[in-house]
């Protein structure tokens, strides 16, 4: 997808839920949707004010927020660590290594019928779920040392 078509997409989405398109937020969405990384605020803020050098922190964390809120983009919060962000609003699973914290994406996703079924909480209708791999990266892996 060329810059043309995404900034038409954003700009759609934005106006569908009754938010403004602005410069910040494009500037935001064009680095999540070309990155394979999931950054933080903080490094999102630091790579989009090259281009936009009177952005502030909070803006970025405004506009990620809203891009969460809209659907352009997912928020992924482990207890340990800061919220990063992903860009990639297609179904697929996350790998966090354990030592590093790196999070990368891995292809494919678990059907629902391979999930165990949920406990019965009172009145309550799940509607998603969100599997986490949990392991070690390639430059992290105590045991890839121990293999070599």
């Amino acid at each position: 997808m060329d810059s043309t078509d995404i900034e038409r997409d954003l700009r759609q989405v934005l106006e569908a839920r009754g938010q403004r398109y602005t410069e910040q937020r494009a500037a935001v969405y064009r680095f999540l949707h070309g990155t394979d990384v999931h950054p933080t605020a903080e490094e999102v803020f630091l790579r989009v004010r090259g281009d936009l050098p009177g952005i502030s922190l909070a803006t970025v964390y405004k506009s990620l927020e809203t891009l969460v809120g809209c659907g352009l983009a997912h928020k992924l919060s482990y207890g340990d660590t800061s919220a990063r962000y992903d860009g990639r609003t297609d179904p697929h699973l996350h790998a966090r290594c354990l030592s590093c914290g790196r999070i990368t994406d891995v292809p494919g996703r678990v059907p629902a019928a391979q999930l165990p079924p949920p406990a019965r909480a009172g009145h309550f209708r799940v509607t998603g779920y969100r599997v986490e791999l949990t392991g070690y990266c390639a430059q992290c892996d105590p045991g890839e040392a121990a293999e070599a």
